[in-house]
């Protein structure tokens, strides 16, 4: 029976996937510290302690079967969650006992799974951005010629392609995407260094430095990594969470960067996120498609970005080799910026499979301000056929101020072709004016440039992670 008298973060119970959620659950954790107890113990043996086979299995059989009551009434006892843990599992396991933990500090099972479990989700950030760029690479491909309002400054500027614009989406992405293998790739275990990194306990354990220096990389190959922090205090260098919620940071930046222009083009009608049958926009206008999913990807990224700073003031106020002030930080921050994350890029996925282009009022908001756009080629044209290039110019800039007032003080449409046309020393008809203002010439490279970016960027990416996302399930909670 779910517990409705206390708070639950609604990252976990509303926003984010199953799968993230079990990644940072308290079975994941802990079963991880037992499965780096097992690995430690296997190692020690290896190195010639005296530990049995039997003591080995006899932890591997009760890695999954923790007591989780047992844990809570031993804590509240000796306030210390590791020692608890390490009571619990030698209660399952009293051949094991005395072996369980030998030599090392609580940072041992602490540190190398925080990096354990910011490596498995890092892994589903990572699916869940190939999916958001195989929609967004879909749906430029299908838009890459539908010519559309350029804004800089959210004023009309230059045209563009509704698929020249997704490609700076995508961009964006592919940065993300690129810095986060670099972290990826740099993610190092802790090993176990002992409580100032100088693994003391073991040079007392195995009186052999040789042994010792083994320890880490043996460790490290059993649960799966390749790198160990060459030295370290207690713990590891906070700077990799930092690294790490940087990393999240920057794709919330992403996101919401996408976010704002799709409530933005939604404003102008140009673009809609989905919109389900059933789906209510506003309490009280009924009438309402609200942006709400973007909307909530800004408000979801926001909370990313500030996140970030956590980790890195931790990291810069560390004291000496170990400093117990990261811990309480730590435990929500990390967890916190990777369900939020996943519930952005949920969201993302799911918009950007099915965005609405509404072509026809795309083509109204350009047509409107088509004629200010292409008066320089209004000019050239006129100047060929024997006009003088400063008194066109000249009144072109009338008549534009007087399109522009009709426009913006009496609501009609902008008269300035019919204004130019009724002008003879222009030379040119009304016809011909308007063939000097087809929109598929006034968009520079925008097709091709969406065919280059996708050739040349986005499908060696697709490519390289063609298997990744095949069987992801994306679903928005709420």
């Amino acid at each position: 029976m779910e517990n409705n008298n206390i708070y639950k973060t609604p990252l976990s119970g509303r926003y984010a996937s199953p799968e993230m959620n079990r990644i940072w659950s308290s079975n994941e954790k802990y079963s991880t510290w037992r499965k780096l107890w097992v690995a430690l113990a296997e190692t020690e043996k290896e190195l010639g302690i005296d530990i049995t086979d039997e003591q080995i299995e006899e932890m591997k059989k009760n890695v999954e079967n923790i007591d989780y009551e047992i844990v809570a009434k031993r804590e509240k006892e000796c306030r210390h969650d590791v020692m608890a843990h390490v009571y619990e599992f030698g209660l399952k396991c009293p051949k094991a006992k005395p072996i369980i933990h030998l030599g090392a500090t609580s940072c041992y099972v602490t540190d190398n799974t925080d990096v354990i479990l910011m490596s498995k989700a890092l892994k589903l950030i990572k699916e869940k951005l190939i999916i958001v760029i195989k929609n967004l690479k879909a749906f430029a491909e299908k838009n890459k010629d539908v010519t559309c309002l350029g804004y800089t400054h959210f004023q009309p500027a230059q045209l563009t392609t509704v698929g020249k614009r997704a490609t700076l989406w995508m961009q964006d992405l592919l940065e993300d995407l690129e810095e986060l293998e670099f972290v990826e790739s740099h993610m190092k275990l802790l090993g176990c260094k002992g409580t100032t990194g100088t693994q003391e306990s073991f040079m007392k354990l195995f009186k052999d430095e040789d042994k010792v220096k083994q320890i880490d990389a043996k460790i490290a190959e059993k649960m799966g990594f390749e790198k160990v922090y060459n030295v370290s205090g207690q713990t590891y260098t906070r700077k990799l969470d930092s690294r790490v919620l940087n990393l999240l940071a920057e794709i919330a930046q992403s996101c919401s960067k996408f976010a704002n222009d799709m409530r933005l083009l939604q404003h102008e009608k140009e673009l809609e996120e989905p919109f389900e049958k059933g789906q209510i926009g506003s309490s009280a206008m009924a009438y309402k498609r609200n942006p709400m999913r973007s909307e909530r990807i800004n408000s979801l990224s926001r909370h990313v970005m500030t996140l970030a700073m956590d980790p890195s003031v931790t990291a810069a106020t560390q004291w000496l080799e170990r400093t117990l002030d990261d811990s309480a930080n730590k435990r929500i921050c990390v967890p916190e910026s990777f369900l939020a994350v996943d519930a952005i890029l949920i969201l993302y996925a799911n918009i950007s499979s099915d965005i609405v282009v509404y072509k026809n009022v795309i083509k109204t908001n350009m047509m409107q301000e088509l004629p200010f756009m292409g008066t320089e080629e209004i000019l050239m044209n006129a100047v060929l056929k024997g006009g003088d290039r400063q008194e066109l110019h000249e009144k072109i800039r009338v008549y534009s101020m007087e399109a522009g007032k009709q426009v913006k003080e009496y609501g009609k449409p902008n008269d300035l072709v019919q204004r130019i046309a009724a002008d003879e020393t222009f030379g040119l008809t009304e016809e011909e004016i308007l063939h000097i203002l087809n929109p598929d010439h006034l968009c520079g490279r925008a097709v091709s440039q969406v065919e280059d970016f996708i050739n040349d960027r986005v499908n060696p990416v697709l490519e390289k992670y063609q298997d990744l996302g095949q069987d992801a399930t994306i679903e928005v909670n709420v």
